[in-house]
């Protein structure tokens, strides 16, 4: 079997490997689903939610308080056009993330990158408290995140220290449509985008769209583009799900 060959078989075997041990990665409601005013969601009740109204300001502070208070959601992460590497010497970009938020501060995703140019694989990523585990590439075996890798996947959603300052200190604000959902378009602050991003994103001046739940606020989808060095990435977030109840443990066999 030729190396390029016994590394497609090994992705392979790490994929199904993964989807057994994130089983609950799959389904939920759809990304853009929106919640029905009647809905029991994360910081409502059983009764009516009034519809969102005021200025782009007011919507916007309701919508970052609505979001440090979320206690689980599903996040769903693509990157397309110029790679973004995850790792020290450029050789894994990342294309896409589907993980599970839980407070404080634990996740679980399935990472797909592409390696060398030219490889799409799938990694596992866990974090539980302060312990980070990465799926070995060729193995599948969960191994403590190497340092040379920056992929935390519980950094993909800070509720309070993350997002509430984000969209908090969003300037520019513009809102674009008020109708099934509320989109609104603004300039970001670097460090706050770099935080709901992995670290993987934190230039000035980016300009975002927001898609919000026009009943509870929370955000669904967030999209901007960013040049660098290589060129421009395009980034979709999108979050579903709030306030699910799920447990994030240590993946099997982790090694310590």
């Amino acid at each position: 079997m030729t190396p390029l060959a016994h590394r497609i078989g090994a992705a392979v075997v790490v994929t199904a490997g993964l989807i057994g041990a994130f089983g609950g990665l799959v389904g939920g409601a759809p990304p853009d689903a929106k919640a029905a005013p009647a809905e029991t969601t994360e910081g409502s009740t059983s009764a009516p939610r009034p519809r969102l109204t005021g200025d782009v300001e007011a919507i916007m502070t309701t919508s970052a308080e609505a979001m440090a208070l979320v206690t689980s959601v599903r996040f769903e992460v693509t990157r397309t056009g110029a790679p973004v590497f995850i790792d020290t010497v450029d050789e894994l970009a990342l294309d896409a993330v589907v993980g599970r938020f839980r407070a404080p501060g634990d996740a679980d995703a399935i990472v797909t990158v592409t390696v060398s140019g030219d490889l799409v694989t799938e990694l596992g990523a866990v974090a539980v408290g302060s312990q980070i585990w990465l799926s070995n590439p060729i193995t599948g075996v969960f191994e403590p995140l190497p340092p040379s890798y920056d992929l935390d996947p519980s950094a993909f959603f800070d509720p309070a220290d993350g997002w509430r300052p984000l969209l908090a200190g969003m300037t520019d604000l513009v809102l674009v449509a008020a109708d099934e959902t509320i989109h609104v378009r603004g300039t970001a602050p670097a460090a706050e985008l770099r935080t709901v991003t992995a670290g993987l994103v934190g230039a000035d001046g980016i300009v975002v769209d927001l898609w919000l739940d026009p009943y509870s606020a929370l955000v669904t989808r967030i999209e901007f583009s960013v040049e660098d060095q290589y060129g421009v990435s395009d980034w979709t977030l999108r979050l579903s799900g709030y306030g699910e109840p799920f447990e994030i443990l240590p993946p099997p066999g982790a090694g310590s």
